[in-house]
């Protein structure tokens, strides 16, 4: 961004709430937050945007999306899915390894690097995907510019990425220090399930498929690695009561840190199944009222670091398939503000907390420290 702006008469949310105030931006940074700019953007030379009765927040980072490029074209490529963030307020996102090919060597990463330079109209970083092949040098290679972190998937969900023992998953997370990104289901118990699902089974039967010990049986191996290791973990999509009590028992602190998605947020079994069909289906699944209600308490207390939207189109025809055929996958990159907004509005989250999941948070877990509330210095 180049040239400068003053963005007056609107209510800038900040870490501590929300409050009246004009932000001057100049030369893609915040120079100041306050009243009384007047002159000082007259230095600068900055056009004015008026936001009189608006929110001013800082640009949101979305840190888990599939924008399935290369490789799937048709659902979405990383100029579209760009567009799509912006038009979300979201000015940032991760994205994930499983495209195809899947984004698990340095080679493969250089590629999306170019892909999306000159195409994404927001900040973009990649996640590699963690695999039994590269697990032993993929620490070599989590400070490479532009690399977002290591992804693991534990559990089969869309795509080849797989790691599902735990020998493997040591190696992995003895291999480097950044800290290690997870798709958390037990994929034995998985396939054990899978085994026994009969032609013709209703989508809502999803979360009883994938079960809540699905999740449970692998957050808890994954804890006790991250004990064995003393490597930092991030798991994602966390979708149980069981998972969030599990982790707060356990009491280790930043060793440890969760992200909530809008989906498990907003939506409940067995109404969205019923009313939504496979447009509901994702791993892991949405699940009953009860622990959607302990999730919005993990959000609203500081126990989830942060929200991503785990943004994952398909075709239309893909979604049409009968269940079990057809893909999980929601999209929402850019409905998550809109979300959250609307949770504030319904008493369970505050501006503040916005902020805090989906600017903070991010930053916290992956440390990029470029990003941050509307205060001088912030990009």
């Amino acid at each position: 961004m180049s040239g400068s702006i003053l963005i007056h008469g609107g209510t800038v949310v900040g870490r501590d709430g929300a409050a009246a105030a004009d932000v001057l931006i100049v030369d893609g940074r915040v120079s100041s937050v306050g009243t009384g700019l007047g002159a000082a953007a007259a230095a600068a030379g900055a056009s004015r945007l008026d936001a009189t009765g608006k929110l001013v927040l800082p640009g949101l980072t979305d840190p888990q999306v599939h924008f399935r490029e290369p490789g799937f074209p048709e659902k979405e490529d990383l100029a579209s899915g760009s567009l799509a963030a912006i038009a979300g307020g979201v000015t940032a996102f991760y994205e994930m390894p499983n495209t195809k090919p899947n984004t698990d060597t340095p080679e493969r990463l250089e590629d999306k690097l170019e892909r999306g330079a000159g195409r994404c109209l927001s900040d973009f970083a990649f996640f590699l995907g963690g695999t039994a092949e590269n697990a032993d040098v993929i620490g070599e290679w989590e400070s490479m510019p532009g690399c977002a972190g290591i992804k693991v998937f534990m559990g089969s969900s869309t795509g080849t990425l797989l790691v599902a023992d735990d020998p493997t998953l040591e190696r992995i997370l003895r291999s480097g220090t950044r800290r290690v990104t997870f798709h958390s289901e037990d994929d034995p118990r998985l396939k054990e399930r899978y085994a026994a699902v009969r032609p013709g089974t209703h989508v809502r039967e999803h979360p009883h498929i994938r079960d809540v010990e699905c999740a449970v049986r692998s957050t808890d191996r994954l804890l006790r690695l991250a004990e064995k290791t003393g490597r930092k973990i991030h798991i994602l999509h966390v979708s149980t009561a069981d998972e969030v009590r599990m982790v707060r028992e356990r009491g280790l602190g930043d060793l440890v840190t969760i992200e909530l998605t809008p989906n498990h947020l907003f939506l409940a079994a067995p109404d969205c199944y019923e009313e939504h069909g496979t447009w509901a289906q994702m791993n892991p699944p949405v699940r009953d009222r009860a622990h959607q209600e302990v999730l919005r308490e993990a959000a609203a207390d500081g126990t989830a670091a942060c929200i991503g939207s785990d943004h994952a189109p398909h075709t239309l025809a893909e979604k049409a398939k009968a269940f079990p055929t057809s893909p999980s996958g929601i999209a929402g990159v850019q409905t998550t503000l809109p979300l959250l907004l609307t949770a504030v509005r319904d008493g369970w989250l505050r501006h503040e907390d916005i902020v805090r999941l989906c600017v903070d948070g991010p930053a916290r877990v992956y440390g990029d420290t470029g990003r941050g509330p509307l205060a001088p210095g912030a990009l």
